[in-house]
């Protein structure tokens, strides 16, 4: 696991956020599936939850307006040290901004933007808030990806916007690229398969830490939710895709739980 106190580099996915219609229901779901425990952060912050395992905090849940035209949907947000530079940038390189660059209390500062194949994402610097406290551990976020159907023009879009080194790691199966900072893994981008049904738009996918994927899987269909894809093995460890009892979707993956790794 990661315990960090310090913000992120830029490019890193620093947060998730859940947009729900229902935050009880949410609550419901995932305090039961990764036991989380839940903080509303009061009217001034719109009821927005603060997630955490032994008071760390690993995400966030927020409502959403009855007549919002958006789906509830999990958005990874990476970092910035500016993200008003990095909105520009955005648009430079061929995004569009969502929301544009806007205060967020004294928390830091944000936008959310999508990039030139569809797939939204937001931007965090960090204020008082990094992001999340806790990673890399079963309940918490472990990886982000980008799935799209326009690879090249998605690896070209992020690789523009934040400089990251890039690993190809394709083969015949599928079109994969690991996105590094440095010399430090922190996301990649994919090509949707030419299976995935066409309703399902381009997007960044996050997976959290299980200890057991199957018995997750198992659990979130007791909870009221689905499974996306059944589990598999992979060598970085079994996972699946599943949605909440929202509809939201998510990926689980087993992890094994480590020692504390301060950054």
């Amino acid at each position: 696991m990661t315990v960090r106190d310090t913000p992120y580099p830029d490019g890193t996915p620093c947060w998730v956020d859940l947009m729900v219609p229902d935050p009880r229901m949410a609550m419901d779901f995932y305090g039961a599936l990764f036991g989380w425990n839940f903080a509303d952060q009061g009217d001034e912050a719109g009821n927005y939850l603060l997630c955490s395992i032994d008071d760390l905090i690993v995400t966030g849940v927020g409502g959403m307006p009855p007549d919002q035209p958006s789906p509830p949907v999990w958005t990874t947000y990476l970092a910035t040290s500016d993200v008003d530079d990095t909105a520009a940038r955005v648009r430079q390189a061929g995004g569009q901004l969502m929301v544009e660059p806007t205060d967020v209390m004294s928390e830091g500062r944000m936008a959310m933007a999508a990039d030139p194949t569809g797939a939204v994402f937001g931007l965090w610097q960090a204020g008082r808030t990094i992001g999340a406290q806790l990673t890399g551990t079963p309940s918490a976020q472990v990886w982000n990806e980008c799935m799209t159907r326009d690879f090249a023009t998605a690896k070209g879009f992020y690789t523009d916007v934040f400089g990251y080194a890039v690993e190809d790691m394709s083969d015949e199966q599928f079109t994969y690229a690991a996105l590094l900072v440095g010399d430090r893994y922190v996301g990649g981008v994919g090509e949707l398969p030419a299976d995935v049904p066409a309703d399902v738009p381009p997007h960044w996918m996050t997976y959290f830490g299980v200890a057991d994927t199957d018995a997750a899987v198992a659990r979130v269909g007791d909870l009221g939710g689905s499974v996306v894809t059944a589990p598999f093995d992979t060598p970085y460890g079994r996972m699946a895709a599943v949605a909440d009892n929202q509809g939201v979707a998510f990926s689980v993956i087993t992890v094994t739980a480590v020692p504390d790794s301060p950054e």
